[in-house]
Formats: C-alpha cells, sequence, structure tokens
C-alpha cells in the first residue's frame, strides 16, 4: 500500500507522538535515554551551522551547553542566595526565576560567548582554527571548576544542585500528571517539551539553509577566498554562524539543567565536544535528516550497548570493564560506518557542481 506524503508525516508525528507512552512500559529509563537523545539532537543541529554550514570545526561547542546549563542552574536554585547575604536581601524566598527569563537570556549569554569566540579566530581555518576553539571549551569548563573561591559563583567541583525543575504552563515537568486516569511520568512531559523545541530547531535551521544567509554560510565553505572575492562579509558571517550555533547550545543546556537537577563542570568534559562533532560528521555534514540520525545513533547507543557489554564483561570473568567495553564498541562501529559511508549515514547533496548542460551548448 502506497501512502502519501502526508500521510507519511502523520503517521510518524503519531509514532513520536506515542513513543513515551509506550517506552515507560518497559521503565522510565528507555524515556529518559530519548530524552537525552533529543537533548543531543538540539546540540548537534546547532553545531551544524557551524560545521556544517559554515565550514568552521568547532571543538569547544560543549562550552555552550555549560554556559547554558549554569544560567538555568544559578536562576532557579538556592546557591546564589545561600552564597550572598544581599542576594538572600532581595530575594527572601529564593531565586526561582520563571522559564520563560531564563531561557532567553542563557540563549543570549550563550550566543555572546559564541561571538566573543568567533572573534579572535576569523582568521584561523582548518586545524587551527580547531585547536583554539577545543582550547576556548576546557578554558570554560577549568573556569566553572575554580570559581568557588574567594567568591563562590559556581560551586566548583561540587556543581550546583536542588535546581528547580522545569515548569510549562503551571505543569511542573518534575512530577507525573494524571490524564483521566492515565499517569504520564515526569520523563514523558520532558520529552514532550525537548520535542517541541527539537522542531522549532530544525524549522529555524531548515529556513536558515534556504535563506541568503545560509546561502552565504555553504559558499564561505566551499571556498572563503571566492565568496569574499564575490563581496559577501565573511567576517560577520562568520560571526552570526558561532553566535546562531551557540544560542541553540545554551538552549539545550538550560534543558539540561532543568530536567538533571544537578549540574558540575565533569558533564561537559571534551569527551562531549567530540561525540557532539562525531554525531554531525556521522550523520551528515550541513545535511538535518542526517544530522538528527547521528546524534540519535551516537547518544542512544551508549546505553543500549550497556546490555552488550555487560555479558562480554561476564565472560572475560570481570577482567574487562563494561565502560571500556562500550567505548571500544562505540568506536569501531564509528570507524566501520566512515570506511562504509565517508560522507556520513544520510550526507547532503554534492555542492559545488555545475549544472548540466544541453549537447552542443
Amino acid at each position: 500500500m502506497n501512502l502519501s506524503k502526508n500521510q507519511k508525516n502523520w503517521a510518524l508525528g503519531l509514532a513520536l507522538f506515542a513513543l513515551p507512552l509506550v517506552l515507560q512500559q518497559f521503565g522510565n529509563a528507555w524515556v529518559r535515554i530519548a530524552d537525552m537523545a533529543l537533548l543531543y539532537v538540539l546540540l548537534a543541529v546547532g553545531l551544524n551551522i557551524v560545521v556544517g554550514y559554515a565550514g568552521l570545526l568547532d571543538l569547544g561547542y560543549v562550552a555552550f551547553f555549560a554556559v547554558g546549563a549554569y544560567m538555568y542552574g544559578l536562576l532557579a536554585s538556592p546557591h546564589l542566595t545561600d552564597s550572598f547575604p544581599a542576594m538572600a536581601a532581595l530575594f527572601p524566598g529564593g531565586l526561582h526565576l520563571p522559564l520563560w527569563v531564563i531561557v532567553p537570556f542563557g540563549a543570549a549569554v550563550a550566543g555572546l560567548f559564541g561571538m566573543l569566540l568567533g572573534a579572535p579566530t576569523l582568521k584561523l581555518r582548518g586545524d587551527y582554527l580547531a585547536i583554539v576553539t577545543l582550547g576556548f571549551g576546557e578554558i570554560i569548563r577549568v573556569f566553572l571548576n575554580n570559581l568557588d573561591q574567594p567568591v563562590n559563583i559556581t560551586n566548583g567541583p561540587k556543581g550546583l544542585s536542588q535546581i528547580d525543575p522545569i515548569h510549562f504552563f503551571g505543569i511542573n515537568l518534575g512530577k507525573r500528571l494524571d490524564l483521566w486516569g492515565f499517569e504520564v511520568a515526569s520523563v514523558s512531559l520532558y520529552y514532550y517539551l525537548f520535542m517541541a523545541l527539537v522542531l522549532i530547531t530544525l524549522l529555524i535551521s531548515y529556513r536558515l539553509q534556504l535563506s541568503r544567509i545560509g546561502r552565504a554560510w555553504m559558499a564561505i565553505r566551499e571556498d572563503e577566498i571566492a565568496a569574499k572575492a564575490m563581496g559577501l562579509n565573511t567576517r560577520n558571517l562568520k560571526l552570526m554562524a558561532f553566535g546562531m550555533g551557540a544560542t541553540f547550545g545554551g538552549v539545550s543546556g538550560a534543558m539540561f539543567a532543568g530536567f538533571q537537577g544537578f549540574i558540575s563542570p565533569e558533564s561537559f568534559s571534551l569527551m562531549e565536544s567530540v561525540m557532539i562533532v562525531a554525531m554531525v560528521v556521522l550523520g551528515g555534514l550541513g545535511h538535518l535528516p542526517g544530522v538528527v540520525l547521528g546524534a540519535v545513533l551516537l547518544s542512544a547507543l551508549p546505553e543500549v550497548l550497556r546490555y552488550v557489554a555487560g555479558p562480554l564483561q561476564s565472560m572475560t570473568d570481570g577482567r574487562l570493564d563494561a565502560a571500556i567495553l562500550r567505548q571500544l564498541l562505540i568506536a569501531l562501529a564509528m570507524i566501520v560506518i566512515m570506511l562504509m559511508r565517508p560522507r556520513g549515514l544520510w550526507p547532503a547533496h554534492e555542492h559545488g557542481k555545475a549544472l548540466p548542460t544541453k549537447e552542443g551548448v
């Protein structure tokens, strides 16, 4: 039976809507995996603007994820009022700002950090750009780890706890919801919020891709010298790419803090940046469906492999650590995929090809 495009879209939408309700029957852990996969999709779509559209290799993208998370953590937890008496006097009931204030603020601060990163790297390309952005990501993590003295701002390696759960239109997503006798778990409520954000982000990214700005980014990616010769302001366009990608990272970080209820600098290590870059490259640079596929696979695969690594560990009488086995299996899977599909699992159409011409013209 052949289905029309609209019917396929409706079927996909219903499947995505019913997914958490089905998964929660097998345990909330499976819904939590889906939630984290959606957060990584947000991150991968944001990084795709920088790496996939503009061709700027950014290995410090996790820094913007951290900035958004800490903005939410500081503005929706008792940490600031406990650390600063003046703040406690202004907010005697504790600092618990609403979602509509925190998320735009976190996104704006992350976007500002993105442009601050982009400004000194405008003349860098390739490996040099990768090294600088990698250093920027590590600097942010080290700052978060040490800003507990002499003034305790981030609580250092102890992290921020007691972070408020997300409230959306009066609904506390941190508690289960009873709808006509059917129980919707907290992790399922977060799933629907994250799914809505993913759809909005994909729409924005798709419209950017088709816009003049998106085409200018792709021109810079293909040949920056030619793009500059054609009159494009490559400086401003690069800053815009860094800022826009960082904004998406900040939103994802804020959602992560509200979802987890606890954050620490260890959540934003270099390995996280490498994994996000791998999601974009593995799925297909510059191609939104491929980026989504890569993010879902690489975020869910480590959790699924827990059920594979355990038996393998028992076969070796515990001589091999399960976590190391999982990393080994993931690395092998990525190597095989890159060898078989060097342009990604779902690559974009090739750019730079001449249009077909008629014979003799």
